[in-house]
């Protein structure tokens, strides 16, 4: 069976490795196997931590609706079945930023959700 040494296609996959991991400290940088679980690890934590942002940025989401509403009188849960009820489809990002920045416009939704809940 002949020789393969392959020189060429390692060295390319060697150097994209190290490219990717550009930045990193130490070792995690210069050496090809430290690059390589670095990388891996890295990656895994990017697929896991996209996931994670929407999740985090609902929970920031339901937080400035319930301060916005409990000053008005009224829970979340009231607040958010009042406007099911009512038959008003906004979603949590945008009433959470008409809570922040119009709060006469909150207002308004939240006496809509008032008359709805009885």
């Amino acid at each position: 069976m002949p020789r393969v040494k392959r020189g060429n296609k390692r060295l390319k996959r060697r150097k994209r490795i190290l490219r990717q991991t550009k930045g990193y400290w130490g070792t995690k940088s210069k050496l090809h196997k430290a690059a390589k679980e670095q990388l891996m690890r890295s990656l895994a934590f990017a697929y896991r931590d996209r996931r994670q942002k929407k999740r985090t940025f609902r929970n920031l989401w339901i937080i400035r609706i319930n301060a916005a509403v409990r000053q008005h009188g009224l829970s979340y849960s009231q607040f958010v079945h009042g406007l099911r009820e009512a038959g008003v489809s906004l979603n949590r990002k945008v009433l959470a930023d008409i809570a922040v920045r119009d709060p006469k416009g909150f207002e308004q939704l939240v006496s809509t959700a008032k008359k709805s809940i009885g």
